[in-house]
C-alpha cells in the first residue's frame, strides 16, 4: 500500500511520504528554524496545549501565526491538544505509553510533566486539564480546540479526540471511540464556521485501539461524516494506541477504508522501523519527538540500529557518527567529539546529535519516497 504524493498548502507542497518535525512550543529544541530547513524538514507541528499555555494563543495570533513567529516559512500542522487526554490522565505516572510491546509497556513518545496525580478529566462535553505550569484549570472543547488553532494559524489542523491507553477494554474503547466521532463533528461544525474558505485543512482523527472491528468503524465514520452543508474532512490522522507487533496490521485495517485522494497522518510514531512499517501500509506522514529527544540524550540513530554517544568505547574513536550519512554532523564532527561533548555536558552535544538524528530520519522517508517512484 505504500504510496507517493504531493499535499498542497498555503505554503508550499509536501512530498510525501514524510516526516514532520516536532516544535512542540513553537521551537524544535536545539535547533533555529535555518538549522531545521537545512536538514530537510519540509513541515513543523506545534502543539495546541503548550502554546495555549503559554505564550497563549491569543498572543501567536497577534505575531501572525506560530509560523511567523518561530521564523519558518514551510507548510506547518498543530495536533489538536486531544492526546493530552490521554497523557495527563490515563498515561501519567503510570507509564502506560499509546504504543504497547507485549504485555509491558513502553516509555512514552511524547513530552510531559511526570506527577502522579491525574491532571484531565473527560466529560461528554469535552476536557478539563490543570496546568503543568501552576496547576491552574483550563477547559478544552472540540470547539475550544478549533478557536485555538484557528489563532495558532497551523496549514493543517486536527479535530479534537480521545487518546485511549493500550490497556483500554474493548467496551472503553466503544465508549471512547464514539465519543471522538462527536467531538469530530463538533469540530467539524466550528471549523466551518470559523475558516467558511476552508483556509486550514481539518483532519479527522480515527481511534478505536487494537481493535479491528473499532479501527474499520472508525475509518468508515470519519471518512464518511457530512456536515448539512456538504464539508468533510480534508484529511485524516491516525490516532490513539497500538501493539507494536502487530501496528502495521492496524495502519493497513484503516487506510483500506480512508479515502485514497486524502493525506494520512500517523499520529506520534517516529521509530524509524515503525515508520517505515507505517509507509509500506499507506501513511503518507509521520510526526514524533523521539528522534529529536533521544538526540538529546545521547541516543543517535545510524546503519544498523543506534549509539549511545556517552558510551566510553567512543572515547578515541575519530570515525564519523555514520559513515553513510551526509547530515554536517556526520562529515566534520567524530564518534570521539560527540562523546565529550556529552560527558562534558556541553550544550553543541545536543544541537549536533539532533541535527543528525532528524537529517538520518527525513532522508531515510525521503529514500522511502524515491524507491516507491521507482518501484
Amino acid at each position: 500500500m505504500a504510496r507517493a504524493g504531493i499535499i498542497h498548502t498555503p505554503h508550499g507542497d509536501i512530498q510525501t511520504p514524510a516526516f514532520v518535525t516536532v516544535g512542540t512550543k513553537a521551537t524544535v529544541k536545539a535547533m533555529t528554524s535555518e538549522m531545521v530547513a537545512s536538514v530537510g524538514a519540509q513541515v513543523v507541528l506545534a502543539n495546541t496545549y503548550h502554546l495555549y499555555l503559554e505564550p497563549g494563543d491569543d498572543i501567536v495570533r497577534d505575531a501572525g501565526g506560530f509560523a511567523k513567529f518561530m521564523h519558518w516559512d514551510g507548510p506547518t500542522m498543530t495536533d489538536s491538544g486531544g492526546f493530552q487526554v490521554f497523557s495527563l490522565g490515563e498515561a501519567l505516572g503510570s507509564k502506560v505509553s499509546k504504543v504497547a510491546s507485549g504485555e509491558e509497556p513502553i516509555v512514552s513518545d511524547r513530552e510531559e510533566n511526570s506527577q502522579h496525580e491525574k491532571m484531565a478529566i473527560i466529560d461528554e462535553d469535552g476536557v478539563t486539564f490543570r496546568s503543568y505550569l501552576d496547576g491552574s484549570k483550563h477547559r478544552f472543547t472540540p470547539e475550544r480546540s478549533m478557536e485555538i488553532q484557528w489563532n495558532l494559524g497551523a496549514d493543517m489542523i486536527f479535530a479534537f479526540d480521545e487518546c485511549t491507553s493500550p490497556r483500554a477494554p474493548h467496551d472503553y474503547q466503544v465508549h471512547a471511540m464514539n465519543r471522538t466521532h462527536r467531538w469530530a463533528k463538533r469540530s467539524l461544525s466550528r471549523h466551518t464556521e470559523l475558516d467558511p474558505e476552508n483556509a486550514q485543512a481539518l483532519f479527522g482523527v480515527v481511534q478505536g485501539g487494537r481493535f479491528e472491528d473499532l479501527r474499520k468503524e472508525s475509518a468508515r465514520t470519519l471518512a464518511e461524516m457530512k456536515l448539512d452543508t456538504g464539508e468533510m474532512f480534508d484529511g485524516f490522522g491516525i490516532g490513539g494506541s497500538f501493539d507494536k507487533d502487530d501496528m502495521g496490521t492496524a495502519v493497513r485495517w484503516v487506510n483500506e477504508i480512508l479515502p485514497e485522494n486524502k493525506p494520512r497522518h500517523l499520529l506520534g510514531i517516529g521509530d524509524p522501523s515503525d515508520v517505515l512499517e507505517g509507509i509500506k501500509n499507506g501513511c503518507d506522514l509521520f510526526d514524533c519527538v523521539a528522534p529529536t529527544r533521544n538526540a538529546r540524550n545521547g541516543t543517535l540513530y545510524v546503519t544498523g540500529g543506534t549509539m549511545n554517544m556517552r558510551n566510553a568505547q567512543y572515547k578515541k574513536d575519530f570515525t564519523p557518527l555514520d559513515k553513510n550519512c551526509t547530515c554536517t554532523t556526520c562529515k566534520n564532527y567524530t564518534r570521539a567529539y560527540l562523546h565529550h561533548l556529552f560527558r562534558s555536558k556541553e550544550m553543541l552535544a545536543g544541537m549536533l546529535a539532533t541535527v543528525h538524528n532528524l537529517h538520518f530520519i527525513i532522508e531515510m522517508v525521503h529514500q522511502a519516497r524515491k524507491e516507491i517512484l521507482d518501484a
